[in-house]
């Protein structure tokens, strides 16, 4: 994969808050693992040693309190097993869905000062990465 996707872009953040912030939105996530662990320069865990999926640990360990006080929950969690459509060679180390009960929910998280301090083991963990925000929709079990 030649593209990292690690943080938005602003484009992406502000399309991201233009939404409506009052209802239920769930994020997939599908998140692919460094080999080892990119932490800068001056960070107490640079030059450790660790792996992407260790301070990936550490990100989900250091981030739940505060997406847990904001009403997040994980709605599903799967193990990559292959694409049957889509770019070859794609895979991921982690795919999730979180949800929140707001969009403002989301974007407070983002901005909790807990949050800010954890998300520099996401930044250290991430090689590629993708955070696609869907809304709920009512429908029968069919496809379409």
């Amino acid at each position: 994969m030649s593209d990292s996707h690690i943080d938005p872009t602003r484009a992406q953040f502000e399309a991201f808050k233009d939404l409506d912030r009052d209802r239920p939105i769930n994020m997939l996530n599908l998140v692919r693992f460094r080999d080892k662990a990119a932490y800068p320069d001056g960070h107490a865990l640079a030059g450790k040693g660790l792996s992407g999926a260790e301070a990936y640990a550490n990100y989900g360990r250091t981030s739940a309190p505060v997406f847990q006080k904001l009403g997040g929950s994980i709605l599903w969690r799967g193990r990559f097993e292959t694409t049957l459509i889509g770019p070859d060679g794609e895979y991921w180390d982690a795919a999730f869905v979180a949800r929140y009960p707001t969009g403002h929910a989301f974007l407070a998280m983002v901005s909790d000062p807990e949050y800010q301090i954890a998300v520099a083991h996401r930044q250290a963990a991430v090689l590629t990465s993708r955070l696609i925000r869907h809304a709920e929709i009512d429908g029968d079990n069919a496809f379409g």
